[in-house]
């Protein structure tokens, strides 16, 4: 069986995240109030002041520097929401109904895609309208994807204009990965990223719904990254509702463990 470990990153507690596997590590995030037993981003090493504008990325960078020292190369490191967890398979349609509780539906080190390949995503959604850049550039405003990818280095930079004008796209700032290549990925990553958050305060773009812009150009970056880099294979991931996450609720019992209609799991997403 490969090591895995995975790092569920919260920017608040929440019970059901310690009734998840052992191999699923609890990550608090920001200026939240976190148990003991958690895993603190402000522990150790860290960026947790840049978190309202690199959002999930700066657990990414706490478990680069804090984490990966006396990992092997071919250990398993892969990161995951509070509200969003790993499912064991890549579904092509919704489960209306299933036996099994959301549990033995969660991903385990046991899976044979550990052996198929480097890296593991989101399945990817394919944009049935726009092109990955015109999607972001709906959302987020125009000319600054493109900007931005002039801070990398020509080769590097044309590559990921020509992803940009695709229409697949892996959502969310989840992927699991060999501790060797983990490393690669931040190392070319956050210097990026920083770069990028210094072109958006400049230009005065962090503001309201684009407060996180940096994390969602590197949400881009990062899906063109692992295809570009890696061999990858996909799996789909289950978005946990308010009733899972109550923490009144998990006092009396673990709704993960428990078989229930599934018609929230698996998360497909749909443009």
């Amino acid at each position: 069986m490969i090591n895995l470990k995975i790092y569920c990153t919260s920017i608040q507690y929440f019970d059901i995240l310690d009734k998840l596997p052992p191999y699923i590590k609890p990550l608090g995030l920001g200026d939240g109030n976190f148990p003991k037993h958690w895993l603190n981003e402000k522990n150790g090493e860290n960026i947790a002041d840049l978190n309202k504008y690199f959002s999930e990325w700066t657990g990414i960078y706490w478990i680069w520097k804090n984490r990966l020292n006396n990992a092997k190369d071919a250990d398993w490191i892969g990161n995951c929401h509070y509200r969003k967890l790993w499912l064991n398979n890549a579904f092509n349609k919704k489960q209306k109904f299933s036996s099994k509780s959301l549990y033995t539906n969660l991903l385990k080190p046991n899976n044979p895609i550990f052996l198929n390949c480097e890296a593991i995503q989101l399945q990817p959604t394919f944009l049935k309208k726009d092109t990955v850049l015109q999607q972001f550039e709906n959302v987020h405003g125009q000319n600054i994807l493109e900007n931005c990818a002039k801070f990398l280095d020509n080769d590097d930079a044309d590559k990921f204009i020509k992803y940009l004008n695709g229409n697949k796209l892996c959502v969310l700032a989840m992927f699991i990965t060999k501790a060797n290549i983990f490393k690669k990925y931040c190392e070319k990553v956050f210097p990026f990223m920083h770069k990028c958050l210094d072109y958006c305060l400049k230009n005065d773009l962090c503001k309201g719904k684009n407060t996180r812009l940096p994390a969602h150009i590197i949400e881009r970056y990062t899906a063109y990254w692992f295809l570009q880099k890696t061999s990858v294979q996909y799996l789909s991931y289950a978005r946990l509702g308010n009733f899972m996450l109550s923490n009144n609720v998990n006092k009396l019992i673990n709704p993960i463990k428990i078989p229930f209609t599934f018609r929230m799991y698996p998360t497909l997403h749909d443009y």
